[in-house]
C-alpha cells in the first residue's frame, strides 16, 4: 500500500501526466470520475440526509484524518458551512519538496471533487484558493431561489 507521503506527489504527477496526454479536459474527466465513484455514496448521502450538518460530519472526519490545519464553522442561523483551511497538508507538502514542481492547478481537484456533489443536492459551493500559501476558504450554503 502506498503511504500518504508517497501518494500526494504521485497524485500531482498523475495530474501532469493526464494533462500531457489529453489537456486539462483529461484531468477534469479524471476528477469527475473520482467524484462519481468515491464520493457519491458517502458525501452525497450525508448532505442529502443531514444538509449542512452532513457537510460538517464528512469534513470533520476527513480533515482530521489528514491532520489539516483548519477551522470549520457550521452557522445554522446563516445557513452556511465554512472550511477555512489555514494550511493544507497536501499542498503544503508539495510546496516543500525540492525534487519536483507541483501540478500547476493541484488545488483545483477539491472543487472538482466536491462541488458537483453538494450542488446536485441543492447547495452552492464557493471556493477561494491561495495555492502559494497552501490555504483556501470553502463556503457551502443552501441555494436560494434566485441562484
Amino acid at each position: 500500500m502506498i503511504s500518504c507521503t508517497e501518494f500526494i506527489p504521485a497524485y500531482s504527477e498523475g495530474f501532469k501526466f493526464l494533462e500531457s496526454i489529453g489537456g486539462r479536459e483529461e484531468v477534469e474527466k479524471f476528477w469527475s470520475e473520482l467524484s462519481d465513484r468515491y464520493l457519491k455514496d458517502s458525501l452525497t448521502k450525508l448532505v442529502a440526509e443531514k444538509g449542512l450538518e452532513g457537510c460538517y460530519e464528512y469534513w470533520s472526519h476527513s480533515l482530521n484524518e489528514e491532520a489539516a490545519d483548519f477551522t470549520m464553522i457550521l452557522d445554522k442561523e446563516r445557513g452556511e458551512f465554512i472550511i477555512d483551511m489555514h494550511k493544507c497538508p497536501s499542498m503544503g507538502m508539495l510546496l516543500e519538496l525540492k525534487h519536483m514542481i507541483p501540478y500547476h492547478s493541484y488545488c483545483d481537484h477539491c472543487e472538482a471533487l466536491y462541488k458537483p456533489i453538494v450542488e446536485k443536492v441543492g447547495y452552492v459551493y464557493k471556493e477561494t484558493v491561495d495555492s502559494d500559501n497552501a490555504s483556501c476558504l470553502t463556503i457551502i450554503k443552501k441555494k436560494n431561489e434566485d441562484e
